[in-house]
């Protein structure tokens, strides 16, 4: 596994998993401001209908321009997460269902870092109140040492993030869902 200190020495940018513009407001902030060059990877192939899937796209495409990064945006494979998932479409939110989407979207994002040559990722998925940060962190970790990389697990919440978070995307009037992303966590 790559160690920390040759990673942080060698190289300042960092791959973000986005999951949508309002959680990836504060930590690309974040991330600048700790002179991190941030470059956006937007993979969500969970998202469901494709309308919504292109509003959280809007607004993380939004969110770059005004912080000035570069956006890379995955395909749109419904297919893919319907396959990674399957048999566990009954599972509860926060369940095994919702585990194996995390660790898709983790793993793709690994694969984009290695590809472009970014030994440092973390996912932007970790603001959410409820999200299990160290289950994410932990996903991440194993996930990173397949790919000879680091995951970041920090912890956007801290010192307020989730607020500062909502106070960037609303000056910016990004576009705020009101469900995780899959058509399975729609009405509840």
């Amino acid at each position: 596994m790559a160690e920390l200190k040759d990673i942080l020495s060698s190289n300042k940018k960092i791959l973000l998993h986005a999951c949508c513009g309002v959680c990836a407001a504060y930590p690309i902030s974040l991330l600048q401001n700790s002179g991190y060059e941030v470059v956006v990877y937007f993979y969500n192939p969970n998202i469901y209908p494709q309308a919504e899937y292109e509003k959280r796209l809007e607004g993380v495409v939004k969110l770059c321009n005004h912080f000035g990064c570069e956006l890379i945006t995955g395909d749109y494979e419904s297919e893919v997460y319907y396959s990674y998932i399957k048999g566990l479409e009954q599972e509860p939110e926060k369940g095994a269902r919702c585990d194996k989407c995390f660790q898709l979207r983790l793993d793709k994002s690994a694969q984009k870092a290695q590809e472009l040559g970014i030994k440092i990722f973390t996912t932007s998925m970790v603001i959410s109140p409820y999200k299990n940060y160290e289950k994410l962190t932990t996903f991440g970790e194993i996930i990173a040492s397949q790919y000879d990389l680091l995951y970041m697990g920090i912890n956007f919440r801290k010192k307020d993030g989730f607020l500062k978070t909502n106070v960037i995307a609303n000056s910016l009037n990004i576009y705020r869902q009101n469900y995780c992303g899959c058509e399975f966590t729609m009405h509840h």
